[in-house]
Order: C-alpha cells, then sequence, then structure tokens
C-alpha cells in the first residue's frame, strides 16, 4: 500500500534556518504535506536567522500554500505524528543539533520531535538527520554510527562547491536537494551532476 504523501519535518536549534525554510517551501511546491514541529531552540533559530518574530507558517511557507503545514506542539507527545499508524513517508530533522542527534540514536523520546524520529524508525521508514555541527566530538560520531545502525540517515549539512554556486541560495539548494533526493521527492532545483557525453 502506497504511503500517503506526508513529511513530518523537525526544526531543532543548531544553525541552518535556510535549510528548513527552503525545504518546507520545496515540499509544499511537490504538493506534499508537512507536519511540523519545531523545538524551543528551533523558534529562536528562526528568529535569529531569520528574523521570525514568532512561528509564522506563512513566513515560513513563503509563495507556496500555507494550508499544506499542520504544525504540532513540541510538548504534546499524544500528536499524531508519535504514533506508527499515522502513516508517513518519512522524516527529517533539518537542521539536526547534537541533542537531537543523541535522543535519536538512545532512543529517548522526551517531546514530540524525538517522539517521532523513533516512531519512524520503528515502523521502518525513512529517518534523515541534517545535522549541523563542527566539529564533531567523539560522542557525535558514535550517536552517528548508533543511529545509523538504527536505520537513520545521516546528511551533514556539508554543500559542495563544483557546480560554481554564485549565491548563498545555490549553496543552500545544493543541500536541500540532497535531503529531496534522499525523501524521494521530485523537484526542479537544478543541483545534479551532470554526465558527460563521450566525444
Amino acid at each position: 500500500m502506497a504511503q500517503p504523501n506526508r513529511i513530518i519535518v523537525g526544526i531543532s536549534g543548531a544553525s541552518g534556518a535556510l535549510y528548513a525554510q527552503r525545504l518546507v517551501r520545496c515540499l509544499l511546491a511537490a504538493g506534499t504535506q508537512v507536519h511540523l514541529v519545531v523545538s524551543p531552540l528551533g523558534q529562536r533559530l528562526l528568529h535569529d536567522e531569520l528574523g521570525y518574530e514568532s512561528l509564522d507558517l506563512e513566513q515560513l511557507a513563503g509563495d507556496e500554500d500555507v494550508n499544506g503545514i499542520t504544525l504540532h506542539q513540541y510538548r504534546d507527545v499524544g500528536a499524531s505524528i508519535a504514533s506508527g499508524s499515522f502513516q508517513t513517508r518519512g522524516m527529517v530533522i533539518c537542521p539536526c543539533s547534537s541533542n537531537s542527534l543523541s535522543a535519536v540514536a538512545t532512543g529517548a523520546s522526551n517531546n514530540l520531535m524525538h517522539r517521532a524520529a523513533q516512531v519512524v524508525l520503528k515502523e521502518r521508514r525513512r529517518l534523515i538527520l541534517l545535522h549541523r555541527e563542527m566539529p564533531l566530538s567523539l560522542v557525535d560520531i558514535r550517536n552517528m554510527e548508533a543511529a545509523t545502525q538504527a536505520g537513520a540517515i545521516i546528511a551533514p549539512a556539508n554543500p559542495g562547491f563544483y557546480l560554481m554556486p554564485q549565491t548563498l541560495d545555490d549553496i543552500v539548494d545544493f543541500v536541500v536537494a540532497r535531503l529531496l533526493d534522499l525523501l524521494e521527492v521530485k523537484h526542479t532545483l537544478g543541483q545534479r551532476w551532470k554526465e558527460e557525453t563521450p566525444s
């Protein structure tokens, strides 16, 4: 049975609000329902890096249809996305702090974001962690190993420069395009290596 066209997006407190904003807009543009959960530090991130005075869904959606976003309260561990019976195509935490990485790696679920991540793992759905910290401690490295062994995909916010980016948006799009590919969501960001035709 095909999964409903829903993706859970978690926004935690690591730097990278532009990635989250662009991801949400691209998902909405692709006709994907976004189930959003934002940590308190994620809200501060949106304020500090994007100037959001509050968690403004219309601002986050930009020109896309804000009705495609369902916002869930961070402390509501009884929300729909906390249940395996609520079918989704997967989840991405973007950006993913080391704290959220640790929660995924150890099975902690004291809030809705971490509970939803554990549900995605137990249901064998795709969980992508856009980790945005550097340098990495040994704790981070071991947590990445444990999360990977549990089924998560670690996707560091690590843009490539071989496509010769000209703007900050180009750099953001490179990373977001990789996330969309991992989520199997069609996009037109164009951030892809082109095969050369043999001469």
